[in-house]
Order: structure tokens, then sequence, then C-alpha cells
């Protein structure tokens, strides 16, 4: 086969130019992470060999230098938090405000919107009952689950049950639990487990995933059945970060099983209570994937990410999809600052 080096010219110009960025970035991490503290260490250190040699004191550093090498490591998060997060939001925001092609000015009319529309109150409301029951079941089983197998004879075995679907993506899980919901007709062979068992017990097979509310919960199990492994992971580490001690001390007061969770375990335990909580309420809030994969948003069943992809990217309605992303980011923010603070308490204390 002959080989066209002007057809393929621009490839190799475009690949000589990604190895080139990829050196040039490497080299710069490098010399950011290695080059330029080993030289200045290596400097600051003849200096106090010096000073020590000559008596004299050892030289203080410049606070002005301390500022400059400060900045010098700084500037490149600075500079990718400003490009890939503070001015992406601040056009979000902006395009918010905008009709549907962002060309006039609509103020809070995307806003008013969202509320008043019958379909779009339906998806805040599917919203509503994830963030309630995804982050209370998930830690609620992982807890139990973590009390249980607690210096249990296969703990790490029963432990790795759990966490496994951890390892699977969001949309991986959607499709595995498809399959546990798929439906066949009645004079047809099952291949959904819940069918199949349904069918078993003397029942009719029906389509799980069409049926408004059922099918909203039957996506927050698998949520929950992909949480709870972390929720877990967490928790256990937590418990056994308990002082021996106390345990001890509290066996021989003769506290029963149950008076062991409430008065020892569930108060050592709360600061990983709360992260454990505050990231899976995040991560729910932003669930999309699930909804995505499952039913595409349909029957009832989208949430606001799901929402905001459809208005922005399907619909061409630019402003309501960034309304709808701007309420999601306003959601999530009193949560992290929460946890911000709960953090800075902890540290206090």
């Amino acid at each position: 086969m002959d080989f066209d080096l002007a057809a393929e010219q621009p490839k190799l110009l475009m690949l000589m130019y990604g190895l080139l960025a990829f050196v040039l970035v490497v080299g710069g991490l490098l010399l950011l992470l290695d080059v330029v503290p080993t030289a200045v260490a290596r400097r600051r250190e003849a200096q106090l060999v010096a000073a020590s040699a000559s008596g004299a004191p050892p030289p203080r550093r410049p606070r002005q230098r301390e500022g400059l090498f400060a900045l010098f490591f700084l500037l490149p998060t600075v500079l990718l938090l400003l490009i890939g997060l503070v001015v992406p939001a601040l056009r979000t925001i902006l395009l918010s405000l905008m009709d549907r092609r962002s060309e006039n000015f609509v103020g809070l009319d995307n806003y008013v919107w969202m509320f008043a529309d019958d379909s779009i109150f339906r998806v805040l409301l599917n919203t509503l009952t994830w963030v309630l029951l995804v982050p209370l079941a998930a830690t609620a089983i992982g807890l139990t689950y973590a009390v249980m197998v607690d210096r249990a004879r296969f703990e790490r075995f029963a432990k790795s049950l759990i966490f496994l679907p951890m390892a699977i993506s969001f949309v991986g899980a959607a499709i595995i639990w498809r399959f546990v919901y798929a439906f066949r007709g009645a004079e047809q062979e099952q291949i959904g487990l819940l069918n199949q068992i349904v069918v078993g017990l003397g029942g009719e097979p029906r389509q799980w995933l069409l049926d408004s509310p059922l099918n909203t919960l039957l996506l927050i199990v698998i949520m929950v059945w992909i949480q709870a492994g972390f929720a877990m992971v967490i928790l256990s580490a937590a418990i056994k970060a308990i002082p021996a001690d106390i345990v001890e001390a509290a066996r021989l007061d003769g506290v029963s099983p149950w008076q062991m969770f409430w008065q020892i375990t569930l108060p050592s335990i709360r600061p990983a209570l709360i992260v454990v909580v505050v990231t899976i309420t995040i991560a729910t809030l932003k669930v999309f994937d699930i909804v995505r994969t499952a039913t595409n948003g349909n029957y009832e069943t989208s949430v606001i990410a799901n929402e905001m992809y459809n208005q922005a990217f399907r619909y061409g309605e630019d402003g309501r999809g960034s309304a709808l992303a701007v309420f999601l980011f306003i959601l999530v923010v009193p949560i992290v600052i929460y946890q911000i603070r709960n953090l800075r308490q902890q540290r206090e204390g």
C-alpha cells in the first residue's frame, strides 16, 4: 500500500504537536515538583553551612521571595480553577437569564418556568425523593452491615461482596438491573429475575419500569446497591478506630449490644457518618447515568440532571437547561458548606 506523505502530513503534524505538548507538560510538572524545590533546598543548605562556618547567624528568607515562591506554585491551580470552574459557572448563570438561543435577556422567566411547568415540577419531586431515600437507605444498610461483620470470621470476604458494586460504573449497574427488571409476555419464559420470582410465586409478570412512582423507587434501588458499599467501608473503618478501652469499659459495665450500638458506637462514628451522608447526598443530586440508561427519563422518572441534558442538548433550550444547572448548583452548595464547617469544627476540637 502506497504511503501518501502529503495526505498524512496533517496527522503527523498533529502527532508531533501532541508529543511536544506532552513533553512540555510533563517537563513543567517535574520542574515544579522536583527540580525547583531541590535547587532551592540546596541553595538554602549552602547558605546555612557558610553562615555556620563564619559564625554568623543563619540568613532569613525574605518574605517577598517566599510570597513569590508560593505564587509560583499556586498560579497553575488558580488558572485551572478559573478556566474549568469559575468562568463556566458565570457563563451558565448568564445563559440562564437568556432565551433559548441566548440572544435576548428574559430575566427570571426560565426559573419561573421551572416551578410552573407540571412536568418539571415532577422532575423536582423525583429528585427530592432520590435525595431523601438514597442517603438514608445506603447509610443504614452500610452501617448495619459494618456492625454485623465487624471482627467476624469471614469479614474480608463478606465486605468484598457488598463493596463489589462500587467497582461498576453507573451505566453498567443500570444495564445489569434492566435485566433484573426485564419483562416478557405471560406466555413467554421470563428472563428478568424479578418477574421470574413473581411468576414462580404464581403472579403475573409486569413491566416494572413503566409504572410510576414504582419505577422511580426501583431506580433508587440501583443507586442504593452501589452506594451501600461505600458507606460500609467508611463506617467500618470508623468502627475499628473506636478505642478498645472504651469498648471494654462498656462491656464491663454490662451494657447490652443494643446499648453498645446507641451509646458507644454511634456517637463515636458520628463524624464519619456525616461524611458518608453528605457524600452520598451530593452524588444523588447529580445522578444522571442510571436514569438515562434505564428509562431515558421517560415514564415520569426524570431527575434534574437528566432534564438539564434534555433541555440543553435535545430540545435546544439553552436558557432552561442552564437554569436547571444553576438550580442544581444551588442545591449542592449548602451541603458543601455544611461539610466544610463540620470538618473545620472537628479539626478545632
